[in-house]
């Protein structure tokens, strides 16, 4: 008896050990093979996949098996299955007996458990092995499911050549989804892991469809189906070689497989936000606009679309994908791709002077030739308007006002909201830009830049939504796969851009004429409205257009991924009918809702676009941004003194005051009313002095329009070697006045009415000096750079 608890007690010592060694047996992870990147479309149709680093088409474990191949592969390997702990001992025993009187293997007893040890170990299979694949296969049943362990079994079989898994096999032989193949194509695949070198082009199809007829036999035998349809499936054909995989989001894909890791995905598959029947149209019209410009030697194009309601990415286009022609270079993503953004910050500039108070939505600004610090912009057709409203050169573009404007607000302030705004490629100091920033002189992507639209659109969209309040959420980065949504709820009384700012640049936006419509458009009930604005890149390299509404911003890149720049590529030209051909394809829906409490009703000059002053004429009331009521008064309407006939200026030197006219005035400096007179025939100039009468208000008659004050210029050598000339260009309120010009005190020439002169002033520091037929004087200074110091 006393025996009896030291036997307990060996006996533990011993079973122990061996239960512990059984419970850790199996390995926490069971396959350790690279999976291939798998990008689905939101309802989860495949996009794109690429080859495993193995060289494997390798699907990563799905989240459910095809009834179908469930049916298909217990009837054909373990009928079983769901009948035991992962032996099946009748089917051991059978295949022994078998086996044993044939003298050879001709059938086997593994359970479908059993299979997935042995995928999962890839060793040579002696009698040992074979005993520990059934204690693992034991220690399977304990750990996973049932439809789990069948989801191993298909995500791991082989399926012939280079093609392991059901997904990767359904589209490689049948170019679907497994979901959505036939009682014939599914039996076809669920033989194959037996027998997978039976798919070879040209061979063994004979005993693939014996294989596959025999399965389809004992399907209708179980009540799986019935045997009308086995028959009528036996008429299918087989697979012969394999299809080329979906390539419909090849730069997602990439971009997914180096974020991945950052991302903190496990898996190397990705349910995505983008909707399918949208990326395919998408596809073909990058498709067929590119097979157009290719003829002018464009060769590259892309598109991104964002849903601004829900923050996600709903097509993402990175480049056209033709991989067997290297020389278009159509594996890069241009979305991601550093490139010159031409015009498209512009509206960035106009909001933020809105909402600093710098200007109001049709405040006048310059729009005469211009040179600063050796800098000379132009527009593009190389016009001017002397003067013009902010939203207006907004929706035409022009080049010289945004940089009058940029000169207002600072070009060190703008850096600093635009990189708040979410422009990540400024990666140089600000001095580094200076003013070409609001020209292109910078670089963006199209990632950033349409995140920066959405998140304008966004704070727009939820001015009701969060009581006028901001948050800064709104300008997060958009995602291109479903995750789960973690909104910070950290609402705030002020943002980079307020309700009213981003409003009123929307409408600017929105008066740009579309491209081949004429205006027309307007005329259209269902035309949907779109803010809207082009960009072109110094040296014609990059198009550009984006565009918005409250549901979407879409954003349109043209030209060739290695910088080459070609005639014609302008982004109104190239760019903006893709935009709207892609607008096309979305639904309509209501435009912005107008943002009352942030806007302030002011009195505003009509003529000037400023806020109202005691001399302006006509005054009309306007809603502008809060910031508005901080801007100043017109200085274009003054109160000028007129003779009894209305006929003269006059001054209380020669005229008796009580005589005098007083009336008020638009009055536009000499050089912006040289080029706004042009345009705008409804000017009046001023009438000139009554003779005798003295001009005690100081020189304001004449404006030297180039070069600037303090101007360096560069004069360069003529194609005959002789030293070229530069013209000075100056303006007078007298349409018949003289000027006579001086350089260095030298008296150089006279001119009437058209006061342009070409000079070659020697290099060095000169001093201008123009003196009309009344005295007035303007002198300033100018410096000529010498060409042969400059070169050293």
């Amino acid at each position: 008896m006393n025996k009896t608890p030291k036997a307990f007690l060996i006996t533990d010592i011993i079973c122990l050990p061996l239960l512990l060694v059984f419970m850790f047996s199996l390995p926490t992870k069971l396959f350790k093979s690279p999976t291939s990147y798998v990008i689905e479309a939101s309802n989860g149709n495949l996009l794109s996949a690429a080859i495993a680093s193995d060289g494997q088409w390798r699907f990563p474990v799905a989240d459910s098996v095809p009834v179908k191949f469930k049916n298909c592969i217990i009837a054909f390997e373990d009928k079983r299955f769901y009948n035991h702990f992962g032996i099946d001992f009748l089917a051991m025993s059978r295949a022994m007996r078998q086996n044993f009187k044939a003298r050879s293997v001709v059938s086997g007893g593994s359970t479908l458990t059993m299979q997935v040890i042995r995928l999962s170990r890839k060793q040579d299979r002696n009698i040992w092995q074979k005993l520990l694949e059934v204690i693992l296969a034991l220690r399977m049943e304990l750990k996973y499911s049932k439809g789990e362990i069948i989801g191993l079994y298909a995500a791991n079989a082989p399926f012939g050549s280079n093609v392991v898994g059901l997904e990767a096999a359904s589209w490689r032989y049948y170019g679907r989804d497994a979901n959505t193949l036939s009682w014939g194509e599914m039996a076809t695949l669920a033989v194959l892991p037996n027998s997978p070198s039976l798919v070879h082009p040209g061979k063994n199809s004979a005993r693939l469809i014996k294989k596959r007829n025999d399965l389809l036999d004992k399907l209708a035998k179980l009540d799986y189906i019935d045997q009308s349809t086995a028959n009528l499936s036996k008429l299918e054909p087989v697979p012969g070689k394999p299809m080329p995989l979906p390539q419909n989001a090849p730069h997602l894909l990439n971009r997914f497989k180096l974020e991945r890791t950052d991302l903190e995905i496990k898996s190397t598959r990705i349910r995505s936000t983008l909707n399918e029947a949208i990326q395919l149209k998408v596809n073909s019209i990058l498709k067929r606009y590119n097979n157009r410009y290719r003829a002018n030697d464009i060769n590259n194009i892309s598109a991104l679309i964002l849903d601004a309601k829900t923050g996600q990415v709903v097509s993402y286009a990175g480049n056209i994908y033709q991989p067997e022609n290297a020389a278009l270079e159509s594996h890069v993503d241009m979305i991601k791709a550093s490139r010159s953004p031409g015009s498209t910050l512009k509206p960035l500039l106009y909001a933020s002077m809105l909402n600093d108070g710098f200007l109001l939505p049709h405040t006048l600004v310059p729009d005469i030739p211009t040179q600063i610090a050796g800098y000379s912009p132009q527009n593009y057709d190389l016009g001017y308007d002397g003067a013009i409203s902010a939203d207006k050169a907004l929706s035409r573009s022009l080049n010289i006002p945004a940089v009058k404007m940029l000169q207002q607000y600072k070009y060190e302030r703008f850096y600093d909201k635009l990189k708040k705004l979410g422009i990540g490629t400024l990666n140089q100091p600000a001095d580094h830009y200076g003013l070409s920033l609001i020209l292109g002189g910078s670089e963006v992507t199209m990632w950033d830049l349409a995140n920066t639209y959405m998140g304008m659109v966004r704070t727009l969209n939820h001015f009701n939504t969060y009581k006028g309040l901001y948050n800064l959420e709104d300008y997060k980065q958009a995602t291109y796969f479903e995750r789960d949504k973690n909104e910070n709820k950290d609402y705030q009384r002020n943002s980079f851009l307020d309700h009213g700012a981003i409003w009123a640049t929307f409408n600017a936006m929105e008066e740009v004429m579309r491209p081949g419509d004429e205006g027309l458009w307007e005329q259209f009930s269902s035309s949907q409205r779109v803010a809207w604005k082009t960009g072109t890149s110094f040296g014609f390299r990059d198009a550009w257009a984006v565009g918005l509404t409250p549901d979407y911003v879409v954003c349109v890149w043209v030209g060739n991924a290695d910088g080459e720049g070609r005639p014609g590529l302008v982004g109104i030209e190239a760019a903006a009918p893709v935009l709207f051909d892609i607008f096309r394809l979305l639904p309509n829906g209501k435009w912005f809702e107008t943002p009352t409490t942030k806007l302030r009703k002011i009195k505003v000059c009509k003529q000037s676009g400023y806020k109202a002053g005691e001399n302006c004429l006509e005054i009309i009331d306007e809603l502008v941004p809060s910031a508005g009521e901080k801007t100043v008064a017109c200085p274009f309407h003054k109160l000028v003194h007129l003779d009894r006939t209305g006929t003269y200026r006059v001054t209380d030197q020669c005229e008796n005051v009580t005589s005098m006219q007083h009336k008020s005035w638009f009055i536009l400096p000499p050089a912006m009313e040289y080029y706004y007179k042009i345009k705008n025939s409804d000017y009046k100039s001023l009438p000139p002095f009554m003779p005798g009468c003295e001009n005690a208000g100081g020189n304001s008659v004449m404006e030297l329009i180039y070069p600037k004050n303090g101007a360096v210029v560069y004069i360069p050598l003529e194609l005959d070697g002789t030293r070229g000339k530069i013209v000075l260009n100056a303006a007078h309120r007298n349409q018949n006045a003289k000027i006579y010009w001086h350089i260095d005190n030298e008296y150089i020439a006279t001119t009437t009415n058209f006061h342009q002169l070409a000079v070659s002033p020697a290099p060095g520091k000169h001093t201008l000096t123009l003196v009309d037929e009344n005295g007035e004087r303007l002198v300033q200074f100018f410096s000529v750079l010498d060409k042969e110091k400059n070169k050293k």
